[in-house]
């Protein structure tokens, strides 16, 4: 039996939640586009769903702060993973990774989380939409496909401003020249003005480019992410021809706002002076046991909210159940939540919960 050949790994497995990780490498895309590369320590397999992303927990300028980067990586390559970050003007995060992160620095992350990913949904034929650095996660996808052999029929259409601006360019141009199935159409705003002569698609992805490179474009499966404005373009061109947007997926988890921190009530003592306003019998207590600490919040009133008011900071990023970085263990008692992907049904059979959109339906106990 083949069985009796093989040895059973051993390795750790990566799983949603606080890790330590390590740069090894930095990688200049474009002018203003890298690509940083992480392992662990101790060798960890980092499996993930392309497409999925992590949370960088970080230190700038005294002050914490947590924001979310999708993988660009391919779980094929399991003993480390990258992120691509493009420079914003007035960035603080991206300006700080750029200026600062360099090979040998360490970081924690959280994740990986995400129900934007290839792997849930299978199909045999697929169209890949993005613009700017939002190819990230459609890259991840597409390495997924390259390196597994996958027999799925891909349409890769990418736009950026100019022919320099086109991210992971030499990559896709390899893989797209060695298998058939695959095709790649790119479109750019504009040649650059000293840069390299551009004979492909110019100005804004239309109606008319989808028809001329995907003429099934209403058979497939679209995986889409770029700017707002690029993706709400997309929908508006795939509604007004009927398509079934049950076959549309885009990743939506977006920009992490600027002031992650949670502003915390001062003490317990005037966060049950305004309870006192309402009816005793209809607050409910939320107990925090690694602490000892508890507090009695209103009906509708969130995890994160309790935690707030007595002093606790549970790390958060979105602030909407996308990222995930605000997971915790629920001990006793049930909550109510309304999430948008950032936990996964395994975590929730595990008892786990997202702090920030979990709201109470009795007395509860955390394990915080």
């Amino acid at each position: 039996m083949l069985s009796e050949f093989l040895n059973p790994v051993t390795t750790q497995t990566w799983t949603n939640g606080r890790h330590q990780v390590r740069c090894v490498k930095v990688i200049q895309e474009t002018s203003d586009t890298r690509t940083f590369c992480f392992m662990a320590e101790q060798p960890v397999m980092f499996f993930f769903k392309p497409g999925q992303f992590v949370t960088l927990e970080l230190e700038i300028a005294g002050e914490q702060i947590m924001r979310s980067y999708t993988i660009s990586s391919s779980p094929s390559v399991p003993y480390s993973f990258s992120i691509t970050v493009k420079r914003i003007p007035g960035g603080k995060v991206s300006n700080w990774l750029h200026d600062n992160l360099k090979a040998g620095d360490k970081l924690a992350v959280h994740g990986p989380v995400g129900q934007f990913n290839c792997m849930d949904f299978p199909s045999d034929k697929v169209l890949m939409l993005s613009g700017g650095v939002g190819i990230t996660p459609l890259m991840s996808m597409m390495r997924w496909y390259f390196d597994t052999n996958a027999a799925v029929d891909v349409e890769f259409v990418h736009s950026a401003r100019t022919p320099s601006d086109i991210i992971y360019h030499r990559e896709l141009a390899h893989i797209f020249s060695r298998i058939p199935e695959f095709k790649l159409h790119i479109v750019t705003e504009r040649s650059d003005e000293l840069g390299e002569a551009w004979s492909g698609f110019r100005g804004y992805f239309n109606q008319s480019m989808m028809e001329l490179m995907v003429p099934d474009f209403m058979e497939r499966e679209i995986f889409c992410c770029g700017p707002t404005p690029y993706m709400n373009a997309v929908k508006a061109l795939l509604r007004n021809n009927g398509f079934d947007m049950s076959h549309y997926h885009e990743e939506s988890f977006g920009a992490t706002p600027l002031d992650v921190q949670e502003d915390v009530i001062e003490n317990v003592e005037q966060a049950e002076a305004e309870a006192e306003e309402f009816d005793s019998a209809d607050l409910l207590s939320v107990e925090f046991s690694s602490t000892g600490k508890s507090v009695r919040i209103q009906p509708g009133e969130t995890v994160h909210a309790a935690a707030a008011k007595l002093g606790l900071h549970i790390p958060k990023a979105c602030g909407m159940g996308i990222c995930g970085t605000c997971r915790v263990s629920l001990s006793s008692g049930d909550v109510d939540m309304d999430h948008n992907g950032g936990i996964t049904e395994e975590d929730v059979a595990d008892g786990y919960i997202l702090s920030c959109c979990s709201k109470p339906r009795g007395n509860v106990v955390v394990d915080y």
